[in-house]
């Protein structure tokens, strides 16, 4: 089952939509936002994947899907936390910042949470008041979780995953150094984030979600030209689960919280940083991590962060091509007056 929200007052409009994401239903007659459908998903689940059922077999009137009339699927959470677990990422990252990777990061995952309350549809505007602050896409996937309570285990929170989908985890590079040495975590640094026009539950995904990991080429493009092609399945240090597990280890976890996988990572099969796509290799899912390369290579990062301008598209495809998500599309722009 796959599910949207349309634009429509501050939480959206859920609607059902078609697995090839050509036509869309109602569901506001059902349960007005997906919300209130996570709020009480056992009641509501059932419903819903009948209305999509008949979606499917042209049963019931249909509208045809357009992923700009989306809005982010939650357009405000009640949480947003952003986990690390392709650690290859965070590796490169802080050597970019000159910062050694301890061990403990492999082991225990990295996380932070961000601003829930203004999340952005795949079409919105990268809004960016100031180019000096260094604006880089982060190519992630995330999942939606159901209730969960404080201590569950990595296991047990996989039984509460409502749903999956991907984000751009927007981060403004050069404001984090000063930041971070304040020992309190990302604020500026983290503007919103963008997120695929569907959500899709995980027995949709079929064999591509597994133990808690999303399989598949996470396709990044800069400007209409390959940027990334990393494999989601690959050097996942941490499934679902454990990030899951991570935040619920003090607390309970609310119904409609989103948990972000971190930047998607792949390292060279010779086990060096990772090549362009230029050059023949998978590329990067943040500009971040090709500055670093180019720093390891010639001593000094030559791609710019993005620019006013510059577009950004983040998508992924079953192995007939199709998308699964919807893309992400947005252009970097000014902050309006």
């Amino acid at each position: 089952m796959k599910l949207a929200s349309l634009r429509h007052g501050r939480d959206g409009r859920l609607i059902v939509v078609s697995s090839d994401l050509a036509w869309y239903a109602p569901a506001d007659h059902l349960v007005p936002t997906l919300q209130a459908a996570l709020d009480d998903w056992d009641r509501h689940e059932p419903v819903l994947r009948a209305l999509a059922t008949e979606l499917e077999h042209g049963a019931i009137p249909r509208e045809r899907f357009h992923e700009r009339d989306a809005a982010a699927p939650l357009p405000r959470a009640y949480q947003w936390a952003d986990g690390s677990a392709y650690v290859n990422h965070v590796e490169l990252v802080r050597k970019a910042r000159g910062a050694e990777l301890p061990d403990s990061f492999w082991h225990d995952p990295l996380m932070y949470q961000g601003g829930s309350d203004d999340l952005r549809g795949a079409r919105d505007p990268i809004l960016l008041a100031d180019e000096a602050w260094g604006c880089d896409l982060e190519a992630e996937i995330c999942v939606v979780t159901g209730d969960l309570p404080q201590g569950v285990t990595a296991t047990e929170a996989l039984d509460h995953v409502r749903l999956v989908g991907l984000v751009n985890d927007v981060s403004l590079r050069n404001l984090i150094p000063d930041e971070l040495a304040k020992g309190f975590g990302f604020v500026q640094s983290k503007p919103a984030s963008h997120f695929s026009p569907v959500f899709v539950t995980p027995d949709e995904l079929g064999a591509r979600w597994n133990g808690g990991r999303l399989s598949g080429v996470l396709a990044v493009d800069l400007n209409g030209n390959p940027f990334g092609r990393a494999h989601a399945e690959e050097e996942c240090t941490f499934d679902f689960g454990t990030l899951i597990a991570h935040l619920a280890k003090t607390r309970r976890i609310g119904a409609g919280s989103i948990i972000g996988s971190g930047t998607v990572s792949n390292r060279d099969p010779d086990g060096s940083p990772g090549r362009p796509c230029s050059e023949g290799g998978r590329g990067y899912s943040c500009i971040a991590e090709q500055r670093m390369v180019e720093t390891i290579a010639t001593g000094q990062a030559s791609t710019p962060f993005l620019r006013h301008g510059d577009t950004v598209r983040i998508e992924m495809r079953d192995d007939h091509g199709h998308t699964i998500f919807g893309a992400i599309e947005g252009t970097v722009r000014p902050v309006p007056a």
